[in-house]
């Protein structure tokens, strides 16, 4: 089985939103996309205030693709358009199908704007293929005790999506994507099979990896070779975002909040949006899942 080796690394810019600490690896300078990964954005860590404004993330609308948010510290309250409303703490993940259109907001609960705390999150964007830009809104908001975890060798697999030694993940994903994130001790080795002709995204978030005698350091995506599997290593403690997806092979129009196929699609998509087809997201405290 050929092993995936590290092609290029494509280290983070540093693009603050407002007072959010804010990294962003994917779009950058030298790499558009992973196949079906289109975005990250990477909030944090850092410490807020107490009466801090918390996230700026107001109502804004999105179709086409899909959303994965990954709450490593702090908290996040999600309300949208579709109804849905939680709050998700440390370790839980926010999966939500933008499908046909969507308004959503992302913002910090009253209690964390009051008394301030640690906050780090991770946001994914996640192509679509054309059967599904229209599928009908979706989200799932998952707690930490509530996503599958697998300990192995010296690291803890936080399983949000797919399978992986015989565990299920929290999330069913309408378009087979795997996802997951890894806490890694020293000493670990973790093999993840399965992966030829997929699109594999591999990010280090904190401390930095290994893969094939490559150093992944944190703040960098790293662009892989094609094969079966690939072998992550950790000779400090880290933490990296890991997942895979079957190919796209569709041409990709993005603009703004839409993903789409053509330009004319996108155009249809801010005409809706504007008339009022994608509903309202009004904020309001949202509660946590039950």
């Amino acid at each position: 089985m050929t092993s995936r080796t590290v092609t290029r690394l494509h280290s983070a810019i540093r693009d603050d939103i407002g007072d959010l600490v804010t990294h962003r690896p994917l779009p950058g300078a030298r790499i558009g996309n992973v196949g079906a990964f289109l975005f990250l954005n990477h909030h944090g860590p850092q410490l807020y205030p107490p009466n801090n404004r918390g996230l700026p993330f107001g109502p804004h609308p999105h179709r086409g693709f899909e959303t994965v948010t990954f709450i490593l510290d702090g908290e996040l309250a999600h309300t949208d358009s579709a109804g849905h409303e939680s709050i998700i703490r440390k370790g839980g993940v926010q999966w939500m199908t933008a499908g046909s259109g969507i308004v959503h907001a992302e913002i910090s609960p009253a209690d964390f704007r009051r008394d301030g705390g640690p906050m780090e999150i991770l946001q994914l964007w996640v192509n679509l293929p054309a059967r599904l830009k229209m599928t009908s809104p979706r989200y799932v908001g998952v707690q930490a005790e509530a996503i599958p975890t697998v300990e192995a060798d010296h690291a803890k697999i936080h399983l949000v999506s797919g399978d992986y030694a015989g565990h299920g993940g929290a999330i069913e994903s309408i378009s087979g994507v795997f996802m997951t994130w890894v806490e890694a001790r020293p000493g670990a080795e973790l093999t993840f099979k399965g992966l030829r002709g997929r699109d594999v995204f591999l990010y280090s978030a904190r401390g930095a990896i290994d893969v094939a005698g490559t150093r992944v350091p944190q703040f960098n995506l790293a662009e892989l070779s094609d094969g079966g599997a690939v072998t992550i290593a950790a000779h400090e403690p880290a933490l990296f975002l890991f997942g895979h997806a079957e190919p796209i092979d569709e041409p990709i129009a993005a603009h703004g909040p839409f993903v789409m196929n053509t330009i004319e699609e996108i155009r249809q998509a801010y005409a809706d949006y504007q008339a009022g087809k994608f509903g309202v997201a009004e904020i309001v405290e949202a509660r946590p899942p039950k």
